[in-house]
């Protein structure tokens, strides 16, 4: 059972995380990164979203689609989570698992670069990117990235507590220690992912917010950044509820507790220097 408290984990092996950029964009008025963790569990790795992926790179037309144009992606095949899983020494069939924030295309390309691993994600999500979308959902998501057919394990992340949050699952047959914590908004089922690297807890928030200074409430987020949060946003009060109560944590600063985004460039160099 998850609760409020910290996971007991003096049974639980530690986990090596690596902190991995699989996407730069240049939209206006901020550098972003796709920042993705690949996570060393026994029994095979782990990544936490994907980034963008080679096909997506061979085909950002149909795979991306027009938002490539706003977000202005870099598509540097060597970013892919793939080449890097390679340069750290593994191979890509070691990758058994893939746990999803959500299905938007920045989140999902690199899919196709592993199609037989496992890609956990929350019903929610599974249910408006993939079986029942609304009109919005289909203009949203591209299609194209998961054509290859992945194997979706969905969860309904409900009953249990994690720091606060009423709505998470642990995903103990991945490895112990991998939670996913329920956070629409953003998208109909998005989820943040903690991970019990041993010396601290890591919360990969997603897309629940974009800028730090929605955590830290004194450095200012850009107005494109918050101009884009709003437009694209499935429900954006929310989203504007996911912000105060990643902030409240924030503000609690929990000794043995990370917060990080899938976007913001300082957070993941922040993430590296401290791993």
């Amino acid at each position: 059972m998850l609760t409020d408290a910290p996971l007991d984990t003096k049974d639980t092996p530690p986990v090596k995380v690596h902190h991995l950029n699989c996407g730069t964009m240049r939209p206006p008025g901020a550098p972003l990164v796709c920042h993705v963790l690949l996570i060393e569990a026994p029994g095979g790795l782990v990544l936490v979203d994907s980034g963008y992926g080679l096909d997506d790179i061979a085909d950002p037309k149909r795979r991306v689609g027009p938002a490539r144009h706003f977000v202005r992606p870099v598509f540097d095949a060597e970013e892919t989570a793939a080449r890097q899983v390679e340069k750290l020494g593994f191979r890509r069939e070691d990758v058994r698992h893939i746990v999803l924030t959500h299905f938007d295309a920045d989140h999902i390309g690199g899919l196709s670069d592993f199609p037989w691993a496992e890609v956990h994600l929350t019903a929610d999500e599974a249910l408006g990117a993939v079986h029942a979308p609304s009109w919005r959902e289909r203009i949203r998501y591209q299609s194209p990235q998961w054509e290859h057919g992945p194997q979706l394990v969905e969860h309904r992340p409900d009953g249990e507590q994690w720091r606060g949050f009423a709505a998470a699952r642990e995903l103990d047959a991945i490895a112990p220690g991998i939670v996913l914590v329920a956070l629409p908004g953003h998208t109909r089922g998005h989820a943040a992912v903690a991970v019990d690297a041993g010396h601290r807890w890591l919360l990969h928030a997603g897309d629940s917010f974009y800028h730090h200074g929605t955590l830290d409430g004194h450095s200012g987020v850009p107005g494109s950044l918050r101009g884009m949060e709003a437009l694209i946003a499935y429900d954006g009060k929310k989203v504007r509820a996911n912000h105060d109560r990643l902030a409240d944590l924030y503000r609690r600063s929990d000794p043995d507790l990370l917060i990080v985004n899938a976007h913001d460039p300082l957070l993941l160099e922040k993430a590296r220097a401290t791993a």
